[in-house]
C-alpha cells in the first residue's frame, strides 16, 4: 500500500501522501533523438537506433524527396517504423524570411505529403535553419502542430516552457559522451529528466565519426531505467499526465484521457489506464 502521512490541523489528523507524475513504468528518465534533412545516412542512423532500442524523430521536407541523397516517398514508411516523421517544412526556406502566406504553404503542404506517406497524423517541427519567431510560433497550433524544435541547446536535461521553442541538450558533436554518462548517473527520484540529442546523419560520414553515435547508444541504450521515446510521445505523455483529475482530498484521480499513465503515489508506482478512476488511498 501507497506510505500515507499524517499532519493535524486545529487539532485535527488530515491524512496525506506525495504524489508524483512519472514516465511509463514509474520511470523517471527519457532519452529522445532528432534527426534533420532526411537524408540517406537515416539509414544507418536508424539501425544503430533500432540496435539500441532507442526511438528517433526524423524530420523530413517532403517537396525535396527526390533529390539525390535524399529518403525517397516509397522508403520512408518502412524505414522509420517505431520512430516519428516530423515536418521540416517541404522545400527547407528559412521561414522568418517567408510571407506568411507562404510560410503555412510550406508547412501544411508537408504535413500534407507526409502523412500520405506514412499514414497518420504528422503534428511535429524542426525549424529549417533554425527560424523562427513569435508570428510563426502562434501560427503552428493552428496549423495542427504541437512542438517544434529549435537549434540552440541547454546542455541540461529540463523541459521545455513552451513546446513551440524545444531546445536539446546538445547537437551530437557536442560534449555527448559527457552528456550521456551525466545523464545516466542521474538517481534523485524527485524529479523527472530529459536528454534530447540533434543532429545530421550526414555530418556522421562527413565528420568520420559515427563511432560516436553507436558508442553513445551503446552508453545509454537498452536500459530498464530510461524510457525511450519519440519527441510527439512525449508531448502527448505530458499532455494526458496534465488532463488527470485529481479529487480534492487526494482519495482518488481519473484519467479522462485514451492512454495509461503513472504516478508515484507514497512512494509506490500506479498505473492509471485511459477512462479509469484509480483509488489513491
Amino acid at each position: 500500500m501507497p506510505k500515507i502521512f499524517g499532519s493535524k490541523i486545529n487539532g485535527k489528523e488530515v491524512m496525506f501522501m506525495q504524489v508524483l507524475k512519472c514516465f511509463p513504468g514509474g520511470k523517471f528518465k527519457v532519452l529522445t533523438m532528432s534527426y534533420d534533412d532526411g537524408r540517406t545516412a537515416d539509414r544507418k542512423l536508424v539501425e544503430i537506433f533500432n540496435k539500441y532500442g532507442i526511438k528517433g524523430t526524423f524530420h523530413l521536407n517532403s517537396g525535396l524527396l527526390d533529390q539525390p541523397g535524399r529518403i525517397g516517398p516509397d522508403e520512408i514508411k518502412d524505414l522509420y517504423q517505431g520512430h516519428e516523421v516530423s515536418c521540416h517544412t517541404s522545400t527547407h526556406p528559412t521561414i522568418a524570411r517567408c510571407p506568411k502566406e507562404q510560410i503555412a504553404q510550406e508547412l501544411l503542404l508537408d504535413r500534407i505529403k507526409l502523412e500520405e506517406i506514412v499514414g497518420y497524423p504528422v503534428r511535429g517541427l524542426s525549424y529549417p535553419n533554425g527560424s523562427h519567431n513569435k508570428q510563426i510560433r502562434e501560427l503552428l497550433p493552428h496549423l495542427g502542430f504541437e512542438y517544434a524544435r529549435v537549434v540552440e541547446t541547454t546542455k541540461g536535461f529540463g523541459f521545455p516552457e513552451d513546446w513551440f521553442q524545444w531546445k536539446a541538450t546538445c547537437h551530437h558533436n557536442h560534449n555527448l559522451m559527457e552528456l550521456g554518462q551525466q545523464f545516466i548517473n542521474l538517481h534523485k527520484k524527485q524529479y523527472l529528466y530529459m536528454m534530447y540529442v540533434w543532429g545530421h546523419s550526414y555530418e556522421f560520414d562527413n565528420d568520420n565519426n559515427w563511432d560516436l553515435m553507436e558508442n553513445f547508444c551503446s552508453l545509454v541504450g537498452n536500459r530498464e531505467d530510461i524510457w525511450y521515446a519519440t519527441n510527439i510521445q512525449i508531448v502527448d505523455y505530458f499532455n494526458a499526465l496534465d488532463q488527470l483529475k485529481f479529487a480534492a482530498n487526494m482519495k482518488f484521480v481519473y484519467n479522462p484521457s485514451a492512454s495509461s499513465v503513472w504516478l508515484s503515489v507514497g512512494g509506490e508506482i500506479v498505473e492509471v489506464k485511459g477512462g479509469q478512476q484509480v483509488e489513491l488511498m
